[in-house]
């Protein structure tokens, strides 16, 4: 099989050990940047090319889309699956879960547990906003952030009402969610493949860090997940189209609620926590379920 890797760099471990599980199983991968890709927009003849190659006769497509890149790299896997070429987490699946807003109310309409939320644009509101969430301590998140960067705590009305503002002022879109607290700086990466949790792990992070992000220096071991929180990340990833996601819960006092569902979850840290081959895993699943024109999302957008 000819797999290509939508990746900027081959260095990284997710897309190294990816390499190295489907090599070791015989197929032929590339790994190409998104960026650098061009495409023809035809009704009948739709292609990728990459380098003055058309890339017309790979089988999977493996989407490694950094959220810096998500415009352009979701076209690029949009424009594969227009060929018919499978794609292991699609393009409108991606999209989906990058918008946290969006997948928030997505996951809420299906039943999910949430930590509460707030969303508002006018600053008419905000002590009613902060008030919607309990109150402080309450964590603000910026839409467009990533590995804990845009995500503060505010453990005071003012500080609340000082970090709404500034972000207000810097024109920026925002949640404000209540703070677990009960979570003591630690939450449940699950890692869903194909339906299943495949491997978990609990991020804790370091001392006097509310932020549990393995980025940030919070530290990961293997963990033992309940019924009930499997099958929470099973539904998170089913709900948000992925077959490859990466699922963040937290233990809360009412049950697990959903932080973040994760389209391009990395595979170090929880190879490293768990010991299980996630790469391998993953190109099983592949070689499982990769065949032409069996997008799900074909011609929905």
């Amino acid at each position: 099989m000819k797999i290509v890797i939508l990746s900027r760099k081959r260095e990284l471990y997710s897309t190294r050990r990816l390499v190295e599980a489907a090599e070791e199983r015989g197929h032929v991968v590339r790994v190409i940047n998104p960026l650098r890709c061009y495409m023809n927009i035809t009704a009948h003849n739709p292609r990728v090319c990459y380098k003055g190659e058309c890339l017309d006769d790979v089988q999977a497509v493996i989407p490694r889309i950094g959220a810096s890149i998500t415009f352009y790299g979701t076209a690029v896997v949009r424009q594969f699956e227009m060929m018919g070429i499978y794609c292991l987490n699609e393009s409108v699946a991606i999209t989906r879960s990058r918008d946290k807003l969006r997948s928030l109310q997505l996951l809420a309409r299906k039943g999910i547990g949430l930590p509460v939320t707030g969303f508002a644009n006018s600053t008419m509101y905000t002590d009613d906003l902060i008030e919607l969430v309990g109150g402080p301590p309450l964590v603000v998140k910026l839409l467009e952030g990533t590995q804990g960067v845009g995500v503060v705590l505010a453990e005071t009305q003012q500080a609340a009402e000082s970090v709404i503002d500034a972000f207000r002022g810097l024109k920026a879109n925002f949640i404000v969610q209540e703070y677990i607290q009960e979570a003591r700086g630690a939450d449940i990466r699950c890692f869903v493949v194909g339906g299943k949790v495949v491997a978990s792990m609990k991020r804790q992070g370091k001392e006097g860090e509310f932020r549990s992000n393995l980025h940030r220096g919070g530290k990961a071991t293997s963990v033992r997940i309940t019924p009930e929180e499997r099958s929470t990340a099973v539904r998170a990833a089913r709900i948000m189209g992925l077959s490859v996601a990466g699922v963040d819960l937290l233990r809360s006092n009412h049950g697990p609620v959903v932080m973040e569902v994760n389209s391009s979850p990395g595979i170090e840290g929880i190879e490293h926590a768990t010991g299980k081959d996630i790469a391998g895993t993953i190109i099983e699943y592949i070689e499982k379920n990769a065949r032409p024109n069996c997008t799900a999302t074909r011609g929905k957008g």
